[in-house]
């Protein structure tokens, strides 16, 4: 049997079969092989009760690394993430002219700038959420005081209406805030784009059409950008 050699791994080659890495996934220790490979491996391991790394002996769990972890199109261990293309990228990728210029965080600088804007984001519509409910409890007693005034009955459907699209907004912003805390807390490599998808979705300018009906100077005040995002 072919020994596994240990200075491959960089140029995508399985240590088991001597071979490009195919469908490339890790073990826990870090170490690349072919998925098949690396299936039959487990497959011989688990009469034993004992699953151990092929490379290094260490013990792993069957349960492989996702192939979030390497790269498509080169099988390599990714090691940056791209802000422009929001792409985990390779070593072959950095060089490649598709990428060239763009700005690439290192995967774990990637990881902790995302939880940070998804957390102020989050802050912010907190904030909003409590100015739209001090703004519902206001139109509230309005409509309480129209109530008593028979004279001023026609001004009530509008009043009730601007309440509805309040409690809406409302709605709304608590998802997005639901959603953006738990990728805060949930965030890998494998969820980093979706997390980009998200601060885009819940950006200023994008929640102009939550409440579109709200009174001018209350949308202004909520879509206001903070100072940095």
């Amino acid at each position: 049997m072919i020994p596994l050699q240990k200075d491959n791994q960089e140029e995508g080659v399985c240590p088991i079969c001597q071979e490009s890495l195919k469908e490339a996934v890790s073990t826990n220790c870090g170490h690349l092989f072919c998925r098949v490979c690396l299936t039959q491996h487990v497959e011989k391991a688990s009469a034993s009760g004992v699953f151990c790394c092929p490379l290094c002996r260490k013990p792993c769990s069957e349960e492989v690394l996702g192939t979030g972890y390497i790269c498509p199109n080169h099988q390599k261990r990714v090691c940056r993430f791209c802000e422009e293309s929001r792409l985990l990228l390779c070593v072959e990728c950095l060089v490649s002219p598709e990428h060239m210029s763009h700005h690439e965080l290192t995967i774990e600088n990637a990881l902790s700038h995302c939880k940070e804007r998804l957390n102020r984001r989050s802050r912010k519509l907190r904030k909003d959420i409590a100015e739209l409910q001090r703004l519902k409890a206001q139109q509230e007693k309005k409509l309480q005081a129209l109530q008593q005034w028979l004279g001023q009955l026609e001004h009530m459907p509008a009043e009730a209406a601007r309440i509805l699209d309040i409690s809406r907004a409302v709605t709304q912003l608590r998802s997005l805030v639901i959603d953006l805390e738990r990728t805060a807390k949930e965030l890998d490599t494998n969820t980093l784009k979706n997390a980009g998808d998200l601060l885009n979705r819940s950006a200023p300018q994008k929640l102009e059409v939550i409440y579109p009906q709200l009174e001018k100077g209350v949308s202004e005040l909520l879509l206001q950008p903070p100072q940095k995002l």
